[in-house]
């Protein structure tokens, strides 16, 4: 399977803009910079949109490994966040949070956590991101045995991929 998106950029990386298209028409010459907003319209950057592939390929990910467990979830939310640093003049995406909340009838947060970290691994995104990617996940109305269902780190410390 291939996918494919085109863009173009007029001007210098500060101050110039572009737009980008996307095979399946979600994106069709949508506006593009280093800096957003833009004084007229919408757009994005670079940074937003790897932000948004990592946290949509996880909750798929993430959907189909709770089902490979026998699990049934009814809702994933993921949100990534994308930490850009200027390292030795130039810029990167030097860490990724992402923060998960589900609903999964019948499963307990070790199995939810089991399977978040597979799906960490399993995702395509995360797979070509060199970058640390740190994460959070809780389960929506299951509690553990104490009566809370506090959001628990999956690591103490970053692992890197």
């Amino acid at each position: 399977m291939n996918r494919n998106a085109s863009a173009v950029w007029k001007g210098n990386p500060h101050d110039g803009a572009g737009t980008l298209t996307t095979e399946s028409g979600v994106l069709s010459k949508t506006q593009y910079a280093f800096r957003t907003p833009f004084p007229e319209g919408i757009g994005t950057n670079p940074y937003e949109l790897m932000a948004a592939s990592f946290s949509g390929c996880f909750a798929m990910a993430l959907a189909r490994e709770l089902i490979l467990a026998g699990l049934s979830p009814e809702r994933i939310s993921a949100t990534a966040t994308a930490t850009l640093k200027e390292l030795r003049d130039d810029w990167t995406i030097s860490h990724i949070q992402l923060d998960v909340q589900a609903k999964v009838p019948g499963s307990t947060q070790d199995q939810f956590i089991v399977a978040a970290l597979a799906a960490k691994t399993t995702c395509p995104i995360a797979r070509v991101l060199n970058t640390t990617i740190s994460m959070t996940a809780s389960l929506d109305g299951e509690q553990d045995r104490d009566g809370d269902n506090p959001a628990t780190p999956l690591f103490a410390d970053p692992v890197r991929l």
